[in-house]
């Protein structure tokens, strides 16, 4: 089973276009979708989860074609929001199962509600109140709703933002466990998620598609192109001015600069092996032609 999405597009009434032409084939497996803030991440993500209205472009599951069919689509999806709400003082017991009921779960309802629990590591809180789990534990609380039903496809948007390194790690192990058997897309503006957890990834930027395919095609495409150097603070104005500039980081106070390029762009830069984030930021940049799989 695949996601087919082709020649998507969305336009708000305000002007943005916030999709423009988006086309992907996402297998299963996990799936990462790159972008900045405001790059059209959440939009494509909420029409995929029939939840808002693309003006034109088809998506099909399977079999399923999402825009039309979207009560069918909704048996079959598992959603985990940027931002989800919770009932503070309900435990997360009693939480799932009402979820479990507003999904249509009969028989082995109980069951399901403290598989899942044990799955996403909630057993030994399930009767302590939302409102006091930690903010990893929420997201490994909205992994299980979203898993309820046995879904097919399952939407994970900037689900690590706030979390601390350990509460992050668990959460990669359960994401990694899910992806084995269905359709994870994991949307998200940071590097290291993708890298840590995906087969497959797609870079999307206003609106667009820029690249789409494995991370190791993706750090292809710009092997032997990067270029490092460190240089003193007052020249750093001067050269990001003149060269294609991927990144700046400070490295025991001084700026430490990536360059895109065929060959040394001056003096002092050494090739270095390019990783994610050069990619990354060399498409969002412009440095590099839209490449897809």
């Amino acid at each position: 089973m695949e996601l087919h999405i082709r020649h998507l597009s969305k336009t708000y009434a305000n002007g943005v276009k916030a999709l423009d032409d988006v086309s992907l084939t996402i297998p299963r497996g996990m799936f990462g979708l790159l972008g900045p803030n405001g790059a059209g991440k959440s939009t494509l993500m909420r029409t995929i989860a029939t939840l808002q209205e693309a003006d034109g472009g088809s998506i099909r599951l399977g079999e399923l074609d999402v825009l039309r069919d979207k009560m069918s689509v909704r048996r079959s999806l598992g959603y985990l929001p940027q931002e989800f709400g919770v009932y503070p003082k309900i435990s997360a017991y009693d939480m799932l199962e009402h979820v479990a009921v507003l999904k249509g779960i009969g028989s082995g309802r109980k069951a399901m509600v403290e598989e899942l629990l044990r799955r996403v590591n909630l057993w030994d809180v399930r009767k302590k109140a939302l409102g006091g789990f930690s903010g990893g534990m929420k997201q490994r609380f909205g992994i299980a709703q979203a898993l309820i039903g046995d879904p097919r496809l399952i939407i994970v948007d900037e689900p690590t933002a706030g979390l601390d390194p350990g509460e992050r790690n668990r959460f990669y192990n359960l994401l990694s466990e899910i992806g084995e058997q269905v359709i994870v897309i994991l949307s998200t503006h940071i590097v290291e998620d993708v890298k840590e957890l995906c087969s497959q990834m797609a870079i999307i930027d206003k609106g667009r598609v820029l690249f789409a395919g494995s991370p190791s095609d993706a750090l292809d495409g710009v092997r032997h192109r990067v270029w490092s150097s460190t240089v003193p603070k007052d020249r750093l104005q001067d050269l990001t001015a003149r060269l294609p500039v991927i990144s700046t980081r400070m490295v025991a106070g001084k700026p430490l600069i990536h360059v895109y390029g065929e060959q040394a762009p001056e003096e002092g830069f050494r090739e270095v092996e390019a990783d994610l984030e050069d990619v990354y930021f060399a498409h969002i940049k412009g440095f590099t032609q839209a490449v897809m799989a």
